[in-house]
């Protein structure tokens, strides 16, 4: 049943224990005498509503210092502003972005978290049921006077704001009821004033009824008592109507929020946070962070639509809550591409809106090195190839000078990988540095440095497109590229060197179990970098940033490259939704046996690709072979040495069906172990393992080992794969092996880079058009100039420098 009882606030706020009596009359089935403006909205009966504390997740007193931790608030206000609640004409509710928020609600309500919410409406809902009773009195007026006649033209008075709030506090409250009731869960309304903060008992009666809702699992939903404050002054932007300054919600947001000791206000506007200049103009940066020193750098810009509080009031109503203890976001809740999950996005610690925080971080945030990296990035491109070449060579003669460093860094992130045992042999092979590792990347990095002489300003082509009107397409860097890559620390230097050889700047995010080797060997970059005064091109991202937020970061990243396992890979690909990501989510890698291969180069081939370094994605994954050698030598042989070098095997389908007592059948023919397994079938011809590949391959490398030239040629002419090899090991598909010096990763994209992705892969061109004054109008029908398009012979240009005819 429904219980609804109302009296004056201040009334209820005076009794001591009132809310405790409502409840027990209430359910002993007894009509309550006391309430505070309340209305509780029951969905079962009250003799069932569990009765239970759930212990707090930290002790309230200090807020929280970063994003991440938001995950752990447990009680949270959500202020919905009137902008949010409001359609865009001002005349009723929001419904659906309404219905979005109460589902975000009820979702973390349900997950055991404390929800309250401020809210406006109470006006919009009013002055349109208000409008709506008014035309309809008129209608009716209209035609007793005019019969038939056409009616006049209607128009309706000023609605004074209070009326409005009056008609609409019983509607909205009966919309938030029923669109809770739709996930089981109580609301509660309670109705205030300023007047009720003043006095001490009231205030604790209203601190002991909130504690009591949160204690029964109802959703408290409390708004100012608009029928009875004092008039605003007039607002000229609402067409003559007075509304309640929305001022008044933000500040009883920020004091519910902290006489509540809640951990997180999510305050919901129609702006996407703070920034650092008035929303719109051209220089105008949304502020992720903000910090209470730093209200002199922000110049604030007109309110919203609706209300007359803005964003100064919000900002000066955070800090206060801030000052008190809790956590504050300031959000966009009217964007219909977050609304649906703005709220449950900041309670997990995503970058939405502006985060207000009293602890400052001691380096720049990651959008400041981007700018940084960017800027320098540029100063980077400009420079002679000689220059970008020495900073390469001096940073491959700076790994082996310091080589008694970067191992010792190395040894302390192995050890404390080792002993939280969060990471597989295969993770910690990976993590680990040699000092032939060392060796191998200096000589990679030399070899960069050779082919960095010819990359950036390398004319393509030449067009004379007609007199004096010559055309080039020479090779540019990208622009910033952001890398991001686990328990790889030789990955680091690596990239750097393509990078710096690009002309590109470069963003770096490690895994943090390489957290010390990758700040040695980042130390060791902008050493290179600083001979040329170019040190910030390089940046290493070493706060708390999440993948999923930089991946968002669309208009200060040209491109990401994710080096890892595949389940990260394919993280990034769905988290980067602006930005091209560059790489493959999976290595599922072939190795086709034909029926006229050769013995000893199959069993060689098979035992490199397989053993060599299983957890690399090059590494084979699945053996195809030829019906026609099963129960051979050959076969036999295969079989043997596999189970010498313990490779666990898994039988396909068809593999299966030829034995007696198989090994496991495969679980799926599109698997990557990573590891010594790999899965054996069975396949009646070329084309056969062909199709197989296309339908369960990953486009990455495939191999076919048989003596047939024929054979071969249609294997590796109708497979699509970025690297198709004929009687060579999949582990040659590498950067390094493949003369790039080093690569960036392993791209199975169809446009751009594909296969090992070297310094070719980070450039992209532009157009270059040299002319004279001439316009297109000079080659219509009516000009004077018509098209050559010849052809002309394409030389080298270096920065700074143009070509002659």
């Amino acid at each position: 049943m429904y219980l609804q009882k109302m009296i004056s606030c201040s009334q209820f706020l005076a009794r001591p224990n009132a809310m405790q009596t409502f409840v027990r009359a209430a359910s002993q089935g007894k009509n309550p005498s006391s309430s505070p403006f309340l209305t509780l909205h029951a969905v079962r009966q009250w003799s069932n509503v569990p009765f239970f504390t759930v212990p707090l997740a930290r002790a309230h007193g200090k807020s929280f210092a970063h994003r991440s931790e938001l995950r752990q608030a447990k009680r949270i206000v959500v202020k919905l502003g009137s902008a949010v609640v409001t359609r865009g004409d001002e005349c009723g509710l929001a419904l659906g972005r309404l219905a979005s928020i109460v589902e975000q609600v009820a979702v973390l309500q349900n997950q055991g978290r404390e929800m309250m919410i401020v809210t406006s409406g109470a006006v919009a809902f009013g002055k349109q049921r208000l409008r709506h009773e008014i035309l309809l009195s008129q209608s009716v007026r209209q035609a007793l006077h005019s019969g038939q006649n056409q009616l006049k033209d209607m128009s309706l008075p000023v609605l004074e704001a209070r009326a409005c709030a009056a008609a609409g506090q019983s509607g909205l409250m009966a919309l938030y009821e029923a669109m809770f009731t739709q996930y089981s869960t109580c609301t509660a309304q309670i109705l205030v004033t300023n007047l009720d903060f003043h006095d001490d008992q009231k205030r604790r009666n209203l601190n002991s009824t909130l504690h009591e809702l949160l204690r029964m699992n109802i959703v408290p939903i409390i708004n100012t008592n608009d029928a009875v404050v004092p008039p605003p002054e007039p607002n000229s932007d609402l067409q003559g109507v007075n509304v309640i300054s929305i001022k008044d919600n933000d500040s009883l947001a920020a004091r519910l929020a902290v006489e509540m000791r809640a951990d997180l206000l999510i305050a919901l506007s129609d702006v996407e946070g703070l920034y650092d200049s008035p929303p719109g103009s051209d220089d105008a940066k949304l502020l992720d962070t903000f910090y209470p020193g730093d209200q002199h750098s922000i110049t604030y810009g007109t309110k919203s639509r609706v209300g007359i509080g803005g964003m100064e009031a919000k900002v000066k109503a955070a800090l206060w809550a801030l000052q008190g203890g809790t956590s504050v976001v300031i959000a966009n809740g009217t964007h219909p591409k977050v609304t649906g999950h703005v709220i449950t996005d900041i309670v997990e610690g995503k970058k939405v809106g502006t985060f207000f925080s009293e602890v400052k971080p001691a380096g720049p945030t990651v959008e400041q090195q981007t700018e940084m990296a960017r800027s320098a990035g540029r100063t980077l491109a400009s420079l002679e190839p000689e220059q970008r070449s020495d900073i390469i060579c001096i940073l491959a003669d700076l790994l082996t000078e310091r080589k008694d460093e970067i191992l010792s860094a190395n040894k302390n992130d192995m050890e404390h990988a080792v002993s939280t045992g969060r990471l597989s042999p295969a993770m910690l092979k990976r993590l680990s540095l040699s000092s032939s590792k060392l060796n191998s990347l200096s000589i990679g990095l030399r070899q960069i440095a050779v082919s960095s002489q010819d990359s950036v300003g390398r004319v393509l082509r030449r067009t004379r497109v007609a007199n004096k009107l010559e055309l080039e397409q020479i090779t540019v860097p990208i622009g910033v590229l952001l890398v991001i890559f686990e328990s790889r620390p030789d990955c680091l230097p690596q990239v750097s060197a393509l990078a710096i050889a690009s002309g590109n700047a470069l963003l770096l995010k490690g895994g943090k179990e390489a957290a010390n080797t990758n700040r040695i060997l980042h130390e060791l970059a902008q050493e290179a970098l600083s001979i040329h005064g170019v040190k910030d091109a390089i940046q290493l991202v070493s706060t708390r940033e999440e993948v999923e937020d930089l991946c968002r970061l669309e208009k200060m990243i040209d491109l990401i490259i994710p080096r890892g396992s595949s389940q990260l890979v394919r993280d990034i690909q769905r988290a980067a939704k602006s930005i091209p990501v560059l790489g493959h989510s999976e290595g599922i890698c072939h190795v086709y046996v034909d029926h006229e291969a050769s013995v000893d180069k199959a069993i060689k081939i098979i035992r490199d690709s397989k053993c060599d370094y299983p957890a690399a994605c090059n590494a084979m994954e699945t053996l195809l072979v030829h019906r026609d050698l099963l129960r051979t030598p050959l076969f036999d042989q295969i079989i043997d040495m596999l189970r010498t070098e313990h490779v666990k095997v898994h039988a396909g389908p068809k593999f299966a069906s030829y034995l007696t007592f198989s090994p496991s059948e495969v679980k799926s023919l599109r698997t990557e172990y990573g590891d010594l397994e790999c899965c054996i079938e069975v396949v009646d011809s070329m084309q056969e393992a062909v199709d197989h590949i296309h339908k369960y391959g990953s486009s990455h490398t495939d191999v076919i080992v048989t003596e047939n030239e024929d054979t071969a040629e249609q294997f590796l002419q109708q497979l699509d794969s970025a690297c198709v090899f004929w009687n060579a090991s999949s582990r040659f598909a590498d950067g390094y092996r493949f003369g790039l010096g080093a690569e960036v990763g392993i791209s199975t994209a169809r446009i751009h880079a594909r296969g090992p992705v070297g310094l070719e892969g980070l450039l992209t061109t532009k157009w270059v058009l040299r002319g004279e004054g001439q316009t297109a109008a000079d080659f219509s029908e009516q000009g004077s100039m018509t098209y050559l398009h010849e052809n002309l012979p394409v030389a080298q240009v270096l920065p700074g420098h143009r070509t002659t005819s």
